[in-house]
């Protein structure tokens, strides 16, 4: 996994300045992501209270990361009690392993996949293809991905940067001609996946959510994709990061009231499921056989730590649509598929922050993305205290760290406070043409310092 997530230092940079390069693409993100967040303003302004609901959210989380141990075996004996299967798996390649041998084991050569963004990072369609199993993406955004052979650009919206126009080329290309319309595009995409879901061996999910009480887990979708997929296959294979269980019903209504609304403005998604075991007697649909499949792939280490916050996300996209910086760079810089300002914390903390030193930096620290997360995730706090360990693990550039060690001792004192200031504010013109100053002003204008730059 950490090879997967992880990039290059200049990764991020470089990607950027490609997305900036596209106006295209930017146009089209900045459109959703804009309408996204302005849903996410007009849900909460329906909710009576919503910083006493944020509040009981983040309990719930955070009383759930506390006691994790406790609750993940009791939704694993409530779900075998119903005839369900649970099965941990400490790595990615453990889970891989887990579905391949289901998968062989039923003589499964086709697998219908709703939207799983824990299937993104463990890999597991390439980890299915090895065997000889085709895994079908039929949530639309996924599926155009998927076409295209590019992973999401945003947690919730995963085709974000693709126009009408994009998609229309896209489903022309891989078969007949499909005009720029919507409805067109829609009917084309429902003919193409109909024969995945009747033909489908396995039906594979994620779950937003598990409930311990219960054993039930929770599908929220806004397409009906996911009914097919866990209502027709034989058998329905579901993964379950290990932070995602909640432990009452009554919890899971908490966070419910905040996740649609956070994430594009709805009361409610479309469609909101609760499954709990297979199919019983006397019922027509439902699988044979339902296994789910709870991963931890480096989560367990974020649990004692100041990090543990983290793991409360319940993955609403809200700080990817109000993030200035994920707006203009674009997913794809921060990453194959956490991205936004969770991804910027969450991906250095699963694969170490050698592998991934640029994402803390992805971020103006202006506080937006903790303003409008539904759970309270202090996220640029979080960011600041992942800059602070690239210092202190030695991760960030020698000249990096010296410069801030220099100046970190220089305006400790108020006479070389008072001096650099001054030195500074003779040397602004040059500024712009060398250094740090030269690639700020490459953007935008750098401004003039005040002739008095002190604190009194």
């Amino acid at each position: 996994m950490s090879e997967f997530l992880a990039q290059p230092h200049d990764r991020f940079r470089a990607s950027a300045r490609a997305a900036l390069a596209n106006a295209h693409t930017l146009e089209a993100a900045d459109s959703a992501t804009m309408r996204l967040l302005q849903g996410r303003r007009d849900g909460w302004s329906g909710l009576p209270d919503v910083e006493v609901l944020r509040d009981r959210a983040h309990a719930v989380r955070m009383e759930t990361i506390e006691h994790l141990e406790r609750y993940l075996d009791e939704f694993r004996g409530s779900l075998e009690a119903r005839g369900g299967r649970v099965h941990f798996a400490r790595t990615d390649e453990e889970a891989c392993a887990y579905v391949a041998d289901v998968c062989r084991r039923r003589g499964a050569r086709l697998v219908a996949k709703s939207k799983s963004m824990l299937s993104e990072e463990i890999q597991l369609n390439d980890a299915l293809a090895e065997i000889g199993v085709r895994a079908v993406e039929s949530d639309l955004g996924e599926y155009i991905l998927q076409l295209d052979g590019e992973h999401p650009a945003h947690i919730i919206a995963p085709a974000i940067g693709k126009t009408v126009a994009d998609v229309a080329e896209l489903f022309s290309r891989d078969g007949e001609t499909v005009e720029p319309e919507l409805d067109a595009l829609a009917l084309a995409a429902r003919n193409r996946l109909r024969d995945v879901f009747l033909h489908a061996d396995v039906g594979l999910t994620g779950a937003n959510f598990a409930v311990a009480e219960t054993g039930s887990i929770c599908l929220v979708t806004n397409e009906g994709n996911a009914g097919f997929v866990t209502s027709l296959p034989p058998v329905h294979i579901a993964l379950l990061g290990m932070e995602r269980v909640v432990p009452r019903l009554a919890d899971l209504a908490v966070l419910l009231k905040l996740l649609a609304r956070s994430a594009t403005g709805q009361k409610l998604s479309s469609y909101t499921r609760l499954i709990t075991g297979p199919r019983r007697d006397g019922e027509e649909d439902g699988p044979e056989e339902l296994h789910v499949v709870i991963i931890d792939n480096g989560r367990t280490n974020l649990r004692r730590g100041r990090y543990k916050e983290m793991l409360a996300c319940i993955r609403c996209g809200a700080c990817l649509n109000s993030c200035p910086v994920y707006r203009k760079a674009g997913g794809g810089s921060y990453g194959p598929v956490y991205s936004g300002p969770m991804g910027a914390v969450l991906v250095p903390l699963l694969v170490g922050l050698g592998n991934a030193p640029s994402l803390p930096h992805a971020s103006s620290l202006c506080g937006a993305c903790t303003a409008v997360c539904p759970v309270k995730i202090p996220l640029h706090e979080l960011l600041l205290d992942l800059r602070r360990d690239l210092v202190g693990e030695g991760v960030a550039p020698r000249r990096e760290r010296l410069a801030f060690m220099l100046w970190s001792r220089a305006w400790s004192r108020p006479w070389l406070y008072r001096a650099t200031t001054t030195l500074a504010r003779v040397l602004q013109p040059l500024a712009g043409h060398m250094g740090p100053g030269r690639t700020w002003s490459a953007g935008r204008t750098l401004p003039r310092l005040r002739r008095r730059f002190r604190d009194t």
